[in-house]
């Protein structure tokens, strides 16, 4: 039998226990390597499976997908952004890109009077606007630019213009105004995208001038569709677009967009108890833009339909005055002799009666307006509101209150 002294002993567990050591050390990186590349595929799959649906259920990523390829100019390509950006910040990457310099920051002057009614000029408000032609239309708000004595549009590169007012529309707080541009400017415009076709949850991308910052861009979802709004004008826009894109004071006017860069809203309000972004935005919807616009553009208004009858807010003191047991709708005071409206049998009060102010005087005992169509009156907004996307000539179905009992009538709409 063959005896080893100490040393060789010790220095034999010590090179054993090296290589055991050395042998399990390989054996759990070579499983860690197969569970990581395992995880890795089963990654790749998922995102393919996810951008496979999202291919086959939302057409906004296609025509995003099909916008990208038609204007590769100024665009990311996704081949060649590889794994620096994800298919979500490239689309936002190229819709900054394709529309940010079609986004004007628009200020105001507005007119004022010191104590003793001598006029001065003072800063007005801001706000966004698109510029939705090459010859110098921009669209925005009719807030942003209300009672000014001077607009000024500031570009992308700094340059500002003074614009005019072509036309404003308070029922849909929309409005277009127009600068000159100089000889060889070549203008970038903001199509019009389909607003109808809109499905919540559908991301969107806003950009504006929150706080003076010129052409910021934030990203959200549509929160909510078809929202009747009131806006500063009291006035009440129906089938408004809810966002939870971060809108701001400043942000008014400027364009809602979908991942393919067409404006589908007009972002225009927030509800917020502080003034600021609360995540609850809402955008006149595209489709109500193209129409108004149109008509501003051509005529400087807005050509509604609407009823040849002068009418009046009811109210409880009108009410117990005209003796009526309704207190809410919109009272017939006055109807055009030989008009659409008398002709279907719509009837004006007989009574005259001082309102408001002892200038003014109205007439009580006529019909009281409840419903236009599928739209119940209970206000004179609700009955702007059921009237604004009317045409001259198109007939609405008015319900009236007469005699305790709602009388329908088919009345013919004239030129507003």
């Amino acid at each position: 039998m063959k005896l080893y002294s100490r040393n060789q002993i010790l220095w034999c567990s010590i090179v054993c226990t090296a290589a055991a050591v050395l042998l399990t050390s390989a054996i759990c990186i070579n499983v860690s390597r197969k569970k990581a590349a395992k995880a890795e595929s089963a990654q790749r799959e998922s995102v393919a499976a996810a951008i496979s649906d999202a291919s086959a259920t939302n057409s906004d990523f296609s025509d995003s997908v099909s916008f990208l390829e038609q204007n590769p100019a100024g665009v990311i390509s996704v081949a060649n952004a590889g794994s620096q950006y994800s298919q979500i910040e490239v689309q936002n990457i190229n819709v900054y890109s394709l529309c940010n310099e079609a986004v004007v920051n628009i200020n105001t002057q507005v007119t004022a009077y010191d104590w003793f009614l001598q006029p001065y000029v003072q800063d007005g408000g801001s706000g966004s606007g698109s510029i939705i032609d090459k010859r110098g239309y921009i669209l925005t708000n009719v807030h942003v630019i209300q009672d000014a004595s001077k607009i000024y549009v500031s570009l992308f590169d700094g340059t500002q213009y003074e614009a005019t007012v072509v036309g404003t529309d308070l029922d849909s707080d929309l409005a277009v105004i127009k600068f000159t541009p100089p000889s060889g400017m070549e203008l970038k415009t903001i199509a019009f995208g389909a607003s109808a076709s809109l499905k919540v949850g559908q991301r969107v991308i806003a950009i504006g001038n929150p706080f003076g910052l010129e052409r910021t861009m934030t990203t959200g979802i549509v929160s909510g569709l078809g929202r009747p709004i009131q806006n500063s004008n009291n006035r009440i826009i129906r089938n408004m677009i809810q966002t939870d894109a971060a809108i701001n004071p400043g942000n008014s006017g400027g364009p809602l967009l979908d991942t393919s860069g067409k404006m589908i809203g007009i972002n225009t309000m927030i509800q917020s108890s502080s003034g600021s972004s609360a995540g609850v935005g809402f955008a006149v919807p595209s489709e109500t833009a193209i129409r108004v616009v149109a008509d501003l553009i051509k005529y400087g208004k807005v050509q509604r339909g609407t009823l040849d009858a002068t009418v009046i807010q009811m109210s409880r003191r009108i009410a117990q005055y005209s003796g009526l047991d309704i207190a809410t709708g919109v009272l017939v005071s006055e109807v055009a002799r030989g008009g659409n409206s008398e002709s279907a049998g719509l009837r004006g009060g007989s009574e005259a009666a001082y309102y408001g102010s002892r200038r003014d005087i109205i007439y009580i005992g006529g019909d009281v307006i409840t419903q236009i169509d599928d739209i119940v009156i209970t206000t004179l907004a609700d009955y702007y509101s059921a009237l604004e996307s009317k045409k001259a000539g198109d007939v609405v179905t008015v319900t009236v209150y007469r005699n305790r009992k709602n009388i329908t009538l088919k009345i013919k709409l004239v030129e507003s």
